[in-house]
């Protein structure tokens, strides 16, 4: 049955190697459990009953993704997004948090039509093949420089912008000593060496008491989700407030959409092209299935209570030590429903100096893909340095993904080659000069 329905064998992996890549998964991104109802739970919402939600919507879109689309990616709400979630759209913008999620359901059923239409499939096959390998590695890097910043490796610094962590700190040390080991363990061709080596790092960590967990959520009493917008009126008062000033509602809906199309865009390019997913025309098969389970848990995430539900970067951990099909996503969905009764077991275990070692080495593996782009052709090379460098420093795959977009196509005007610049990819530059300019948006509104 396994074999019919993911197709293992021509995947060229086992049964046992999806497990251990879903479950890599799950310890890379378990974090996005305590981290999302902190963040959400600032708009006023119930950090209990945003612990379920997530737990539930990470579930069902990993799920999803796996039956849909067998692609080994795994969903959960996106970092980023809650952030603008609690503190532009209910903190800046006035909105409540109801009215906050009406906005992500919007954006939802806005993704699930251009996802059913087939517009999000075109739009991700008119980029550049040689804009997909620059995704493709700036996410190598990105994702790196999430570990080592998580870790405590890399700190903010108001002289240098950023700067080295104390090595005198337990997490940091250990963070180090998991690199070094995973390191050394890929180096020699180890088998699952990524897992082993965040194996390896979790129990130095407990052993010699460096996990420096600080606190873990409590686990919800009761099931009821607390969300208004279960009941008619509930429902209606977020969608009565939204739509009670349309400016702001284009922009909040405009933002969850913008990010989360391109933040799945960069994941999906980034692992297809990892895992030979991007045919010679830099197409991707089965992009439309995949889109459509973003799409659905989003939806269904905004209605049980939780922000933008999106394919997870760190899903490349799962690649890393052999993932290759949904039977990855689907072993992190049900993972992600058992941490709702072992909370506070995965949150003690799961600490950014366990999962850093595992970011980093993907970042190393996915940044190799540099070597594909024409670095002699400066269109190229510039847009690619671009949207590596500004994934970044911007901490975003969507500002990255834009940047690049429109260095390349200013470059592509400069050295007289306008007509090999598709219509959808000028279309998509007007749209990033516009959410650039969301700023001013905002203060005219």
């Amino acid at each position: 049955m396994l074999e019919k329905l993911f197709k293992l064998t021509e995947k060229k992996t086992t049964v046992r190697t999806e497990i251990i890549a879903g479950v890599t998964t799950f310890l890379a991104m378990a974090y996005i459990l305590a981290v999302n109802p902190a963040i959400l739970g600032d708009a006023g919402m119930d950090a209990q009953s945003v612990f379920l939600a997530t737990a539930i919507a990470s579930a069902l879109g990993s799920v999803l993704m796996g039956l849909l689309a067998n692609y080994p990616v795994a969903l959960a709400p996106g970092m980023g997004v809650n952030a603008f979630f609690t503190y532009s759209a209910v903190m800046l913008m006035g909105e409540t948090w109801q009215s906050a999620l009406a906005a992500v359901f919007v954006s939802g059923v806005l993704f699930l039509l251009i996802s059913v239409t087939g517009v999000r499939k075109v739009i991700i096959n008119a980029i550049p093949k040689q804009l997909k390998i620059a995704i493709a590695a700036g996410i190598g890097f990105f994702i790196a420089f999430v570990g080592l910043k998580n870790a405590g490796i890399i700190i903010a610094s108001e002289a240098t912008g950023v700067a080295m962590g104390a090595l005198t700190e337990p997490t940091v040390l250990l963070a180090i000593f998991g690199i070094i080991v995973t390191f050394a363990l890929v180096a020699r061709n180890v088998p699952a060496a990524v897992f082993l080596g965040l194996v390896i790092t979790a129990v130095v960590g407990l052993v010699f008491g460096f996990m420096g967990v600080e606190g873990m959520p409590q686990l919800p009493s009761t099931f009821d989700l607390n969300f208004k917008m279960t009941t008619i009126g509930g429902f209606a008062d977020g969608f009565s407030q939204l739509f009670s000033n349309i400016p702001n509602m284009i922009v909040i809906v405009f933002s969850f959409l913008f990010v989360d199309f391109f933040d799945t865009a960069g994941t999906l390019v980034g692992i297809g092209n990892r895992i030979g997913l991007v045919n010679e025309e830099g197409e991707m098969e089965g992009v439309e299935k995949a889109l459509l389970a973003d799409a659905i848990a989003t939806v269904v995430g905004s209605m049980i209570g939780t922000s933008t539900v999106t394919s997870f970067v760190e899903s490349t951990s799962g690649v890393a030590v052999g993932g290759r099909t949904g039977l990855t996503a689907i072993t992190t969905g049900v993972l992600f429903l058992v941490s709702i009764l072992f909370a506070p077991i995965v949150l003690s275990v799961v600490t950014s100096a366990v999962t850093t070692p595992a970011l980093v080495v993907v970042g190393v593996m996915m940044s190799q893909q540099l070597k594909e782009i024409d670095w002699d052709d400066f269109a190229f090379a510039a847009s690619g340095f671009v949207t590596v460098i500004m994934m970044i420093l911007t901490y975003s795959i969507a500002n990255g993904i834009a940047w690049g977009f429109i260095i390349y196509t200013i470059v592509m005007l400069a050295t007289k080659r306008s007509n090999k610049i598709s219509p959808v990819v000028v279309a998509l530059d007007i749209v990033f000069i516009l959410y650039f300019s969301m700023d001013v948006w905002m203060k005219w509104f």
